[in-house]
């Protein structure tokens, strides 16, 4: 691997490539500090202090910390995220959309294009929405967030973070296109990682207390090790099914005949799962911090509610595997038709040895499909659900596991790969098997 690494300087583009890479999310990560006029940053700060569990905190997390300073990157990439999500649920019910599709790299870019739009749109109503809840907020002390509330604080606040979100969006785009890696999947990488020194330094702190015990940081770091392990397993793992092309033979030449596979992953759906399942349980939460104080004291059964609801409750896990699993179905639903994919089959004269070709070939496919989608979706939920167990019962300072680590696992396992098949490409060893490229040679 060592050798594979020093490679990559060896290559004029790739070396470009990388530091174009760096360049951009240097970029990125100097913006989160900037932050939006009129705020009082103290107040802003100690009133995330007791937001954990909300809707803020996901998007802070996504945002790499720039909500909760409210930054020009305060909205981060998620409303992107959103836009590229409606767009691919809404292509089920709506033809045109569909079609485009079908229609290769034009339809691709007017896709995109829409995604653009939906994401300024989005911004707006986020942002706004953003602005008016803070001017009813105060910090722990009760001192106010927004130094000057009415209308010029409000469409300042909303004109900077659209502006800042169509900023991130353009540097992802520009980090695909000129630099190593899916743009948009590596700002969030990078807003996630750049949480790891405070996370190392709280541990620390925990350990000098006395609070953490040598013993159970390590017992922490191999369980570390052995999440991260089964991640990258399941992440890579896939259930070939073969898939025979019958021969053709057109004037001289012979066509076909070739045997290959129709690759099933066992995690189709990626993080999106996880990621709707959150937002719908911190919903609740995130309207209660919005609630004024007495008329929560005043109805004690609304705290007993949201108290079942907070991260770490018995409910909330329940609730948090159960939306894992539907949206893990759903989501493959929307994304893989296994009818489209039998009728391509049939149309090239390819089959599944032993399944008649059609519908039946359908049938199988889905069937098969269901099968590792349960399995996919039950490793979802237990990674999602294991930094609440780390939090409740080793009182981890962090949270290890969930969206955040599978995001960090699947960016950096694509991202490698890409690099390997620049370097590939040219003839120099990979990183992850030495000595591969030698062997197909031989």
């Amino acid at each position: 691997m060592i050798s594979g690494a020093q490679n990559i300087f060896k290559i004029p583009e790739l070396k470009r490539r990388i530091l174009m890479t760096f360049l951009f999310l240097a970029i990125y990560r100097v913006g989160v500090h900037i932050p939006t006029p009129g705020i009082n940053g103290d107040a802003l700060a100690s009133f995330f202090t007791h937001a954990k569990g909300t809707l803020f905190s996901l998007i802070d997390m996504f945002s790499g910390g720039a909500l909760e300073r409210l930054s020009v990157f305060a909205l981060g990439i998620m409303p992107y995220i959103s836009a590229s999500i409606i767009l691919q649920l809404l292509t089920v019910v709506i033809p045109y959309l569909a079609q485009l599709q079908k229609e290769g790299e034009i339809g691709r870019k007017k896709i995109v294009q829409y995604t653009r739009y939906g994401t300024v749109l989005l911004s707006m109503i986020q942002g706004f929405g953003i602005a008016v809840g803070l001017e009813n907020m105060t910090g722990a002390a009760g001192e106010m967030i927004v130094l000057n509330p009415g209308w010029s604080f409000r469409m300042m606040t909303v004109i900077t973070l659209t502006a800042g979100t169509a900023f991130i969006m353009w540097l992802g785009e520009q980090i695909t296109e000129r630099g190593i890696g899916n743009g948009i999947s590596l700002i969030i990488f990078s807003g996630i990682v750049a949480r790891l020194p405070n996370a190392i330094a709280s541990t620390y702190e925990l350990f000098r207390v006395g609070q953490l015990s040598i013993i159970t940081i390590l017992f922490l770091i191999v369980l570390m090790v052995v999440v991260i392990a089964a991640i990258i397993f399941v992440e890579t793992s896939q259930r070939r099914l073969p898939v025979q092309y019958a021969k053709r033979i057109i004037g001289r030449k012979v066509y076909g005949g070739q045997s290959t596979h129709l690759p099933l992953k066992l995690n189709t759906s990626g993080v999106i799962p996880p990621i709707f399942a959150s937002s719908i349980l911190m919903f609740p939460l995130t309207i209660a911090s919005f609630l004024p104080k007495p008329l929560l004291e005043s109805y004690p059964w609304i705290q007993s509610i949201l108290h079942s609801l907070g991260p770490g409750a018995f409910l909330y896990n329940l609730l948090y595997v159960g939306f894992i699993i539907f949206f893990c179905f759903f989501y493959t639903a929307v994304t893989f038709n296994p009818n489209d994919v039998a009728e391509n089959m049939k149309k090239f004269g390819g089959y599944i040895p032993g399944i008649r070709p059609g519908q039946k070939t359908a049938e199988y496919i889905d069937k098969v499909l269901t099968r590792i989608t349960l399995g996919g979706a039950l490793y979802v939920a237990a990674v999602c659900v294991l930094p609440t167990i780390l939090v409740g019962r080793f009182n981890v300072p962090f949270y290890f596991g969930g969206t955040a680590l599978l995001i960090v696992v699947g960016v950096a396992l694509d991202t490698v790969q890409q690099v390997e098949a620049h370097m590939l490409t040219r003839h120099y060893e990979g990183l992850m098997k030495k000595g591969r490229l030698k062997s197909r040679r031989g």
